[in-house]
């Protein structure tokens, strides 16, 4: 929720100036937040605080203090919880405000808008030259074409964030200043990103060698060319219920063979006959979930994908599992691609 700081007001409001602010967000079970000069919070204050407390004698001019409720539900520390986000949906609290270890607020969240908790940091790649989309990409790198109202990236990064995923480091390359200039710090965005340059083509994951400190202990990796509406939260507890060490995100093709197809031994011996069968063979989808400690295996200074990452962990007998994405996905490599992206995010709830 970008304009979060709206929901915060002054204790030098009064009861009047409380219920404009409350009008201007028109958003139905809005709630703003009384904070004092220093950001931190004192309570808060909603149509129905408001009502309460005029019914009970008070003046549009008092101060918003005399309405607010100072014992409103609050979170200090980090994104909260999946059962904190939860709790706050049975008990109908939409806006949640995270506050510092002293109380201050430094971020209001819209509980309708969080799909989950994913204690994991994020590497999108997004240092192509996306020679396939040509014209288009002479003058743009292909993660900032848009898609909608808004460039490709940025698609993946807002979702990112419905799962609490803030921490971004973003692989740049070619036209990567445009990116850093787009995206800046990610304050604008409740988001802390970085960057990491490559000088040289890096390959699919080259350029996670170059980052020597990570505060969690799993990392999300993804292209950043992707459209879709994976759950998040979903591949992560999967990832973690299966005690893997890796997981591939992959979507399912399928292959029909319009003729009958014998199976056969050694001989040539006729075992079974399938009348026009369908197989299905899961592709990789180009999101991964890793733990940190296997990024050692990453080599410095070269070009390395993350394909080669997978054969060197399952050559080593580490766990490397799939989990099919059985929502949207769409990889935009080609032109017939990007025009299908353009339709198709019309119908998207990303």
């Amino acid at each position: 929720m970008n304009n979060w700081k709206q929901h915060l007001v002054p204790d030098s409001f009064t009861i009047r100036e409380a219920m404009v602010r409350l009008n201007e967000l028109a958003i139905v079970n809005a709630d703003i937040f009384v904070v004092d000069g220093s950001g931190e919070l004192l309570g808060s204050l909603s149509d129905g605080d408001i009502r309460r407390a005029l019914i009970k004698g008070a003046e549009m001019q008092d101060a918003a203090t005399v309405a607010m409720n100072p014992a409103c539900i609050a979170h200090t520390g980090a994104w909260p919880s999946k059962e904190a986000v939860q709790n706050c949906k049975k008990k109908a609290i939409r806006f949640l405000p995270l506050l510092s270890a002293d109380r201050r607020i430094v971020q209001v969240i819209d509980i309708d808008l969080v799909l989950g908790a994913v204690p994991v940091h994020a590497v999108l790649m997004a240092g192509g030259e996306g020679q396939r989309l040509r014209p288009l990409t002479e003058k743009l790198p292909k993660p900032l074409l848009p898609i909608g109202n808004k460039p490709i990236i940025e698609h993946n990064i807002d979702r990112l964030l419905k799962f609490g995923i803030q921490n971004i480091h973003i692989s740049i390359n070619y036209l990567g200043h445009m990116l850093q200039d787009y995206f800046a710090d990610g304050a604008a965005k409740n988001a802390d990103i970085n960057y990491i340059r490559e000088d040289k083509p890096l390959g699919t994951v080259g350029a996670v060698a170059q980052v020597k400190l990570w505060s969690a202990d799993h990392i999300l990796v993804m292209n950043s060319d992707l459209l879709t509406d994976i759950d998040y939260a979903d591949f992560f507890d999967t990832y973690i219920s299966g005690d893997a060490d890796m997981a591939i995100a992959t979507v399912p093709y399928k292959v029909n063979v319009p003729y009958a197809v014998l199976e056969t031994n050694g001989d040539s011996e006729v075992k079974s006959l399938t009348e026009k069968p369908t197989y299905t063979y899961y592709s990789n989808a180009g999101i991964y979930l890793v733990k940190r400690e296997l990024l050692q295996f990453i080599p410095e200074d070269c070009c390395y994908n993350m394909t080669d990452l997978i054969d060197t962990l399952i050559a080593k007998g580490y766990k490397v599992v799939s989990y099919p994405i059985h929502g949207y996905w769409l990889d935009i490599g080609k032109m017939n691609d990007y025009v299908k992206a353009q339709e198709d995010v019309k119908y998207l709830k990303l």
